[in-house]
């Protein structure tokens, strides 16, 4: 299968020399040390995580420098100023640098070196490897977005990279073994009069929520089994094949909940692998996108406080952990260590990665800025979450005009089409006049496909029950801030909107008895429980991302169409993006029957 191509040749050990030059130590007499007691060494080990396909510090949505509310900056040649700093500063010491996945996805360059010109038929080499490689990693981990793209696109891309590429937990069905590489352990030189060398066991975990997220690629090729327990079966191992430091790199958070159901193991274990699996010195994590700067865990079989780090998100932070090692009677232990955090706002990007990335970039940007359509007028995302509004009306009436017509002359063609989308973004616009595909990319912002299944009126009822937990509670007469309705725990890309028929959210009632009106559209009559409707929804959501209920069933339509491009080509077909061609208001929040806005 093709993810294992190369992967499985691999040796399960790989032995590298890091910090092969090592000065000789000056200014304390060696009896004086000796007087002090053992020897110590140190060793850094650098982190990054969820780069998303930035390199460069660019915003391809607005055409202009990556910008925030808090001005932090992105990408690969940010980190890669901060790293070699921090190499020169420690020269002849012990530098490794480690990254937890999700690198592939996420930006327009990395959307279009998998979609319209994939590095699977060109040849070429992905901009993130290029980036990657001029940095020099020593290991990176697969996250879950690694697999968006199908395992052929993945195989090539680790190919490309000049480092080992992890994850313990991506088992391959057929024969029951890693698929990829599970971990390395690294012979590294700690510098010094003697330069002594340890072992640094590096394990990489994925997230088991991959086979939920991107079933269409993995079903039936790779399984998933739990980070703890996977993290249990290698740490052991890689002990007893001579590891004497042990870092785990896992893409997954450390709240110790999912966003889908019991199904699959949990999809933010890192304190629960910390606390329930001896042996590990410390875990760098991403996928959850905080900044935890230092985080102790203490491991309840041992007592051993276990360090962790999350660097944040697009290269915006970078971890550093620092250890300090002393070696008795003959076994290495750890004696100190302690993590900070680094802001990439604080230097400009490395030359090096910028040259190397420096004609894909500029292909991409190049490829966003060209015109769609004319809008009539300004339509805006900021309103989304609480208002209808006519730029995610835009969203449904694609998909259902795409589904209706390819239903065409079915045994479903009776059926209504409804469409289902959520507010991604909170401050995509579709400009009055020219309309580019940054601006469409900057509304849909997620790689999804089209699909549809059948619900019941009785499931719909319950589906829009589930979404509407978005909202916090708010009481007849409490004041209303539309920027503190939401519910912090649910992401917006977790709460839906659906076109096709009319219905009421009452924001002031419990949730799960939120629905107060929901009728067939233009009408006054209920929608029964025993009505059948075609519902439009991306792969994700029909997979069980988000664990809505009722939603992962037989599609009765999958074409594998991606939903952004089904957008740009209408815009491009019309020529004109016009609301009074698919605005239709047919939900509202209410409290009592009254309007919120």
């Amino acid at each position: 299968m093709t993810s294992s191509s190369g992967a499985s040749r691999r040796q399960v050990l790989a032995v590298a020399a890091v910090a092969a030059t090592a000065p000789l130590i000056t200014g304390v007499p060696a009896r004086a040390a000796e007087a002090k007691g053992p020897k110590t060494w140190d060793l850094t080990v650098l982190g990054t995580s969820d780069t998303h396909g930035n390199v460069y510090n660019w915003d391809y949505y607005k055409d202009a420098e990556y910008d925030d509310s808090k001005h932090n900056d992105v990408g690969v040649a940010k980190l890669a100023t901060l790293v070699n700093q921090i190499r020169a500063e420690r020269k002849g010491k012990a530098t490794l640098v480690l990254d937890a996945g999700d690198t592939i996805q996420g930006t327009p360059l990395a959307t279009y070196y998998a979609k319209q010109e994939p590095i699977t038929t060109t040849g070429a080499t992905h901009p993130m490897a290029n980036a990657m490689n001029v940095l020099n990693y020593d290991a990176i981990t697969l996250g879950n977005h690694e697999f968006n793209y199908g395992l052929p696109l993945l195989a090539t891309w680790i190919k490309q990279l000049g480092f080992p590429a992890l994850a313990a937990n991506a088992v391959n069905e057929a024969t029951g073994k890693p698929a990829y590489l599970p971990y390395v352990i690294k012979k590294v030189a700690l510098g010094g009069y003697d330069s002594p060398t340890i072992n640094v066991g590096i394990l990489g975990l994925t997230n088991p929520g991959v086979a939920i997220w991107d079933k269409g690629n993995v079903e039936g090729k790779l399984v998933f089994p739990g980070m703890v327990e996977t993290a249990a079966k290698w740490v052991p191992i890689m002990r007893e094949r001579g590891a004497d430091l042990v870092i785990i790199s896992a893409h997954g958070g450390d709240s110790g909940t999912s966003s889908y159901g019991p199904e699959l193991p949990n999809e933010n274990p890192v304190t629960l692998i910390a606390e329930q699996v001896p042996g590990i010195d410390a875990i760098l994590f991403g996928h959850a996108h905080n900044e935890v700067v230092q985080k102790f865990v203490t491991n309840t079989a041992t007592g051993a406080q276990v360090l962790t780090a999350e660097p944040s998100k697009w290269g915006q932070r970078l971890t550093r952990m620092d250890f300090t090692v002393q070696k008795v009677r003959g076994t290495w232990t750890v004696v100190s260590k302690s993590a900070t955090m680094l802001n990439t706002n604080t230097v400009v990007e490395d030359p090096a990665v910028l040259a190397a990335v420096r004609g894909q970039h500029t292909k991409t940007v190049d490829y966003v800025n060209t015109i769609v359509a004319q809008s009539s007028e300004e339509l805006s995302a900021v309103e989304s979450r609480y208002k209808d509004t006519p730029i995610l009306d835009f969203i449904n009436h694609v998909q259902t005009e795409v589904v209706t017509t390819a239903l065409a002359g079915t045994s479903y063609a009776s059926l209504p089409v409804l469409s289902i989308a959520a507010p991604f973004s909170r401050t995509a616009i579709f400009p009055r006049g020219d309309v580019r595909i940054r601006d469409v990319a900057g509304l849909y912002v997620f790689d999804n496909t089209l699909e549809a299944v059948v619900l019941s009126g009785a499931e719909l009822r319950a589906y829009l029950e589930y979404s509407a937990k978005y909202f916090k509670t708010l009481a007849v007469g409490a004041p209303v801030v539309p920027a503190d309705m939401s519910d912090p725990g649910v992401p917006d890309y977790n709460y839906d909107v659906i076109s096709g028929v009319d219905y009421d959210i009452d924001i002031s009632r419990p949730v799960g008895q939120r629905i107060t009106r929901l009728v067939l559209p233009g009408t006054d009559t209920p929608v029964a429980d025993t009505a059948q409707f075609v519902i439009a929804v991306n792969n994700y959501r029909r997979s069980g991302g988000g664990n809505f209920p009722g939603i992962v069933k037989t599609q009765v339509y999958n074409q594998q169409q991606e939903i952004r491009q089904l957008l740009i080509d209408w815009a491009q077909a019309k020529g004109t993006i016009n609301p009074a061609d698919f605005y239709v208001p047919n939900w509202k929040l209410v409290r009592e029957g009254v309007p919120v806005f």
